[in-house]
């Protein structure tokens, strides 16, 4: 089979990678084997290339975001899973991964795709999507939160939770540079919009907030910007961040009673614990259900052909994407 692979553990960067001749995998004791359709790039697919990782073993096929069909079955899969049956999951990046004609994965990350759903979208709405999902759904506590501060809504990630938390009736305020100000107020549809290049995001904070600060706040961007959303949060506010955890003294959280949490999607793979992995399947199901329902756009912006996948890697270093991209294989 045909895949984009690092070929070596000197080998790092984009220029570095190789379309290769790979063995088809065979499924292991839980896992079947994909047939890829379509796949999602994000910036992790490209800071992987650069850093790499401990665990690879060599040549190491690329890729976490795929949607396809189950072409054949591993030892002890649930018989809900069936040969032909269209799904989508977001993989583990220590394992060989789904920028192939095949990937080997495991049952427990995989939703079912809705018959109306297709392919291409159901890749779009992986890493990026369940990434906001647990910014809104699963890590804070909604309760109390009136206003949210989301950064980056040009963004996969960005995009998605603004729309997320207006879901639940939360007044969403987003952050993005000029040039996306059209496509923000257009595609995602947040109540204000902060322009971070000629606005002051704090100043603008309080104003939308009558001094108060904002309830939730959501970091997609950089620890340093995590550590000045600490200053714009209410009191009994809570940071959820995505990048980096920024330093906060205990003096500092008692007395605004603010609360941090971290989202790591991925480390659901590693951490051995069975929900936790069984949670990835869990979202994928629930954000490719609102996308059937319409009540959720999954952004996608752009759709290359497999030819055209490692340039589309180097549109997201360069930041020269909004929204989301995704491969078709099948163009």
């Amino acid at each position: 089979m045909k895949a984009y692979v690092i070929p070596n553990e000197h080998a790092r960067g984009l220029d570095a990678i190789e379309l290769a001749d790979m063995p088809t995998p065979v499924p292991t004791p839980g896992h079947v084997l994909i047939k890829v359709h379509a796949v999602g790039l994000n910036p992790v697919d490209y800071k992987l290339a650069e850093g790499g990782n401990e665990n690879w073993t060599y040549p190491h096929i690329l890729g976490l975001d795929v949607a396809g069909e189950i072409v054949e079955i591993g030892e002890g899969v649930e018989d809900t899973w069936k040969v032909g049956m269209r799904v989508a999951g977001h993989g583990d990046l220590r394992f060989d991964g789904c920028f192939a004609e095949y990937v080997n994965a495991p049952a427990y990350e995989l939703a079912l795709i809705p018959d109306d759903v297709e392919y291409t979208t159901a890749a779009g709405l992986l890493c990026s999507a369940l990434t906001a999902y647990q910014t809104i759904n699963r890590k804070p506590n909604l309760n109390l939160v009136r206003t949210a501060l989301v950064h980056g809504g040009s963004g996969a990630v960005g995009g998605v939770a603004v729309q997320l938390a207006k879901m639940h009736g939360i007044t969403v305020f987003t952050t993005c540079s000029t040039r996306n100000v059209d496509y923000v107020r257009e595609h995602v549809h947040p109540d204000a919009i902060i322009d971070y290049r000629t606005q002051d995001v704090d100043e603008r904070v309080r104003e939308l907030t009558d001094g108060r600060g904002a309830d939730l706040i959501v970091d997609t961007v950089s620890g340093e910007e995590a550590e000045r959303d600490l200053g714009r949060l209410a009191y009994n506010g809570q940071l959820v961040t995505i990048v980096d955890v920024p330093p906060v003294s205990a003096a500092q959280m008692f007395g605004g009673a603010m609360s941090i949490d971290v989202v790591n999607l991925g480390g659901a793979h590693a951490s051995g614990n069975p929900m936790e992995q069984h949670d990835l399947g869990t979202m994928a199901s629930d954000v490719l259900s609102m996308v059937s329902q319409g009540q959720l756009d999954p952004l996608i912006t752009g759709v290359l052909p497999f030819s055209d996948l490692v340039e589309g890697l180097r549109s997201l270093a360069e930041h020269k994407v909004t929204g989301k991209l995704v491969v078709d294989f099948d163009a």
